[in-house]
């Protein structure tokens, strides 16, 4: 089992108790820290020739990192960390089949750990006078639109649940497509989160919100809590839970919302649980509620986050583009070709 506190040398082990504690990240998001800096600080040692070309990246020890090691750290040196990510690299160590590469926005996670990291040991721990990697650039990210079902598609889905479990699992995707909910978020729900016709939601570093119920949700809760069994659960404090009263798991919905949308005749492998949260904000904005509204009840941190769902009101911006008062122009007639002469 993964953990950083017994298994991270000192300098990175402050650096990710910092975050934990002092930062207030979730131990996911530290663990991930951890995996990001202990593979970038392995390939760092074989640039340097502290091991052996030819030695298994995965099986390199960094129990000896210190300062000397980081200090020595150069633009280029990371540059060429890049490079080997985004070519050598296998998109998923257990299964090197799967392919080679990492996709840009998982080589942007890594630079930020890597430039957070750096900036901790300048600023906090005062291990470093200067910055080595102050200048380094995040790779460019190719923007892509959410996709999203349309107000029909998320009917047909409603709709078609019937059957074992469904009344949870009407709930859950009530749930999903009315609050816009992480599928983490989900899954940690618990019965006290229930307020009446508000739910507390635990996001990305433990933060809270609260998101209000509109009807519809709050007779899918009702109905999922008439028959939800409250004997002999085996966490008798989550919102949802298995036919072994177990709190379901992510995996666990996503094999539930695979089956749902194909019973209701939707491609499952277009659509997941973070694509209903597209959709739940989507709908939002498509009806009136404002960018900064959404990013409250999304628990975006960042605005730039939210923003890109402004992109897909496909409505707006047809409303927009016959605002034009040159859009109904009509010309009168062919412009008249002028002859070319000798003199001009």
């Amino acid at each position: 089992m993964l953990d950083y506190r017994t298994q991270a040398p000192p300098l990175l082990r402050d650096f990710l108790a910092y975050h934990e504690t002092i930062q207030g990240h979730s131990r996911k998001t530290v663990d991930e820290y951890f995996l990001d800096l202990r593979n970038f600080f392995r390939y760092i040692k074989i640039e340097k020739g502290l091991v052996a070309r030819t030695t298994p990246l995965d099986e390199i020890s960094i129990d000896d990192l210190d300062a000397a090691l980081v200090r020595s750290v150069t633009l280029a040196d990371i540059y060429s960390y890049l490079s080997f990510l985004s070519r050598d690299r296998a998109r998923n160590a257990k299964n090197p089949s799967v392919g080679y590469g990492l996709q840009a926005s998982s080589r942007a996670r890594k630079v930020a750990t890597i430039r957070s990291f750096y900036k901790y040991l300048v600023n906090k721990a005062r291990i470093l006078d200067e910055n080595p990697i102050q200048e380094l650039d995040s790779p460019r990210l190719k923007q892509t639109l959410p996709r999203y079902l349309t107000l029909d598609e998320c009917i047909q889905l409603l709709e078609s649940i019937e059957g074992e479990n469904a009344e949870r699992d009407l709930c859950i995707i009530t749930l999903f497509l009315n609050c816009g909910l992480r599928i983490s978020e989900m899954v940690g729900l618990n019965l006290n989160d229930i307020r009446d016709d508000r739910l507390r939601v635990l996001g990305k570093g433990n933060k809270e919100r609260i998101v209000f119920l509109n009807t519809a949700c709050q007779n899918a809760i009702r109905d999922w809590l008439d028959v939800r069994s409250n004997s002999g659960a085996a966490d008798p404090y989550a919102l949802f839970i298995t036919r072994k009263h177990t709190r379901i798991t992510t995996d666990g919905v996503h094999y539930m919302l695979k089956r749902r949308f194909t019973a209701a005749g939707l491609d499952s492998s277009k659509y997941s649980a973070h694509k209903l949260r597209h959709t739940a904000a989507t709908l939002m904005l498509q009806n009136g509620v404002d960018v900064r509204t959404l990013q409250e009840v999304l628990g975006h941190e960042h605005l730039n986050t939210t923003q890109i769902y402004t992109h897909v009101d496909s409505d707006s911006l047809r409303t927009a583009a016959n605002a034009n008062p040159l859009g109904n122009l009509k010309r009168r007639g062919r412009p008249k070709k002028i002859q070319s002469t000798d003199e001009e």
